[in-house]
């Protein structure tokens, strides 16, 4: 017990360690490569190509208008975008105004973003024009002061843009009337395209992204990485991958949305050491997206959740073999449990190979992968990259390891950990303790050190990939005047690999259809949140001291 065993099953010529890591920024990466190859493409978006040496200077030039705008070091600047040129310029421009990234998922509710604004304490935010009036109807509810807006057409090429201007920009509600005191993201980079950043770059132990992620209270938590923390997660990735993908000719296919910790701390930061190009796509789930994005850029990494790969295999050009997926040399399946079946058919049908990991957004993506050659194991999630230590402890004192084989609660160690839950020293403590996060999710290493899920100790439902935490939905339903008890839990499904369920019990005396329940849900909840399914019962599984018992229910189905 704490050998670090699974070192013994890495893929040939794997390091071991990569210590010790340099003390660098993404900035300071960007520009490394724009200094080697200032034309060689940074990103892609919809047929146009950005240079790393453009990305610098649009970004410099974003940087410049914060702080021209009154930002400060160490202030939160929100970004609340798709996958877009403008979300990586802007990321770039706030880390070299020595800002902190805040990264908010759009398509949240209103009372969702008031409240995450409020927690991150954020005074300027970017935002994508389609999202601009949800944002204006909250400000005055938090902190914001200053509104960016960005106009999704801005980097499409010509004749695309020509198109949405005429058929899309007014229909699907890009086209705004900016309200006073806002600013346009393009004409800010044109009025500061030509004065200087700040010369004072951010250091590797700064602090740099807050990502979302959800508590037992329901409520989500603003998780605190610091700069050096996502350099080193994209070298470990990196390195593991170095047998199949190598630097500069790669292209990641980024489907997967910047705010969360999947593409955040790990494509992109793995895009970014590789000095590789990135494919955004704005919406995963538009598949005919993804398959022209692929062919076009002959992308070569592409993750994704299981029910992405579910998806393109399910998709009538691939069905029909129109669609060439043969530049894919790599992928990575994250969030949920890969069905075999589905790993066993896209790889047939590609020449690539899937590749499972396991995070969580408090370990801004120290993560442990199945290996690229080496042994598969049916149901293992894989071993520990280089420098991410895990441990099996004791479930109820988190003291005691556990012997190889038995199940107990997993911590990880690894020097890229989040710094903290912005402002809740508690829940912090609680969380990270000695180094070592306590993931809260429970499992066990075989003898070769593979790692195997087998429940989760806490509740969080994880509907394609995304959180869900059981509370914060239930409060919701508690608060329709028809309900007198909720509980809600995961069950599983095929599509989505689990799906929200809500058993509810109505006040005597009221009706209430499952219908008119799920679209008061849509009022208060981003859509994964909604229950997929609603049983009403006259009563619910409760302990002994009256708490509702969801495992109880999960268990029914």
């Amino acid at each position: 017990m704490g050998d670090k065993i699974w070192l013994d099953h890495y893929d040939k010529g794997i390091r071991k360690s990569l210590e010790p890591y340099p003390s660098k920024t993404l900035v300071d990466v960007v520009h490394e490569t724009a200094s080697l190859r200032p034309d060689h493409p940074a990103l892609w978006f919809k047929g146009t190509t950005i240079s790393y040496g453009e990305l610098v200077r649009l970004s410099d030039a974003f940087a410049s208008a914060l702080v021209g705008l009154g930002v400060e070091k160490g202030e939160r600047v929100a970004i609340m975008m798709p996958n877009s040129p403008q979300y990586v310029i802007a990321e770039l421009g706030i880390w070299k105004a020595g800002a902190i990234v805040a990264s908010i998922n759009p398509l949240y509710t209103g009372r969702e973003l008031e409240h995450m604004l409020k927690e991150c304490d954020a005074e300027t935010l970017v935002v994508m024009t389609m999202f601009y009036d949800k944002v204006k109807a909250l400000q005055d509810k938090t902190p914001i002061k200053r509104v960016i807006a960005a106009n999704i057409k801005t980097y499409l090429p010509t004749v695309l843009r020509w198109l949405f201007t005429l058929l899309k920009e007014k229909k699907e509600g890009h086209r705004i009337t900016l309200q006073e005191g806002d600013y346009r993201f393009d004409q800010l980079l044109a009025a500061y395209a030509h004065i200087p950043p700040p010369a004072e770059k951010p250091k590797a132990e700064d602090p740099a992204l807050i990502l979302f992620t959800g508590g037992t209270t329901g409520l989500a938590k603003a998780a605190l990485g610091s700069h050096g923390g996502l350099v080193q997660s994209g070298l470990q990735i990196n390195e593991w991958f170095k047998n199949a993908m190598g630097e500069w000719d790669e292209v990641f296919l980024t489907s997967l949305p910047l705010f969360h910790v999947f593409a955040a701390a790990g494509v992109q930061t793995v895009a970014l050491v590789s000095r590789s190009m990135m494919a955004l796509v704005p919406n995963p789930r538009d598949i005919d997206d993804v398959i022209e994005t692929i062919e076009k850029t002959k992308a070569t990494f592409v993750p994704g959740v299981p029910t992405f790969y579910n998806a393109l295999l399910n998709h009538p050009k691939v069905k029909s073999n129109e669609a060439d997926l043969t530049s894919i040399k790599l992928c990575i399946s994250g969030a949920s449990a890969l069905l075999q079946d589905t790993k066993e058919r896209f790889e047939a049908l590609t020449g690539s190979r899937i590749v499972e990991g396991y995070a969580l957004t408090e370990s801004m993506m120290a993560i442990v992968c199945t290996p690229v050659d080496g042994v598969y194991k049916v149901g293992s999630v894989g071993m520990p990259v280089p420098d991410v230590e895990v441990r099996i402890v004791d479930a109820d004192t988190g003291q005691e390891e556990m012997p190889n084989g038995e199940v107990g609660e997993i911590i990880l160690k690894a020097k890229q950990l989040m710094l903290e839950y912005w402002n809740r020293p508690e829940a912090s403590a609680e969380t990270i303790r000695d180094g070592w996060l306590f993931t809260g999710d429970l499992g066990y290493l075989d003898e070769d050190g593979y790692l195997f899920i087998v429940d989760r100790k806490k509740d969080v439902i994880k509907p394609s990939g995304f959180q869900v935490w059981p509370r914060e939905v239930e409060e919701v339903i508690a608060s329709h005047p028809a309900v007198a008890e909720v509980g809600v839990a995961g069950v599983p499904d095929p599509r989505t690999t689990e799906a929200v369920k809500a058993w509810v019990v109505l006040e005597e005396g009221q009706t209430l259809t499952k219908d008119e329940l799920r679209a008061y849900c849509k009022e208060h909840l981003a859509g994964y949140k909604v229950p997929k399914h609603v049983e009403f019962r006259t009563e619910l599984p409760k302990s002994a001291v009256g708490k509702v018992l969801r495992r109880e229910l999960a268990k029914e189905g």
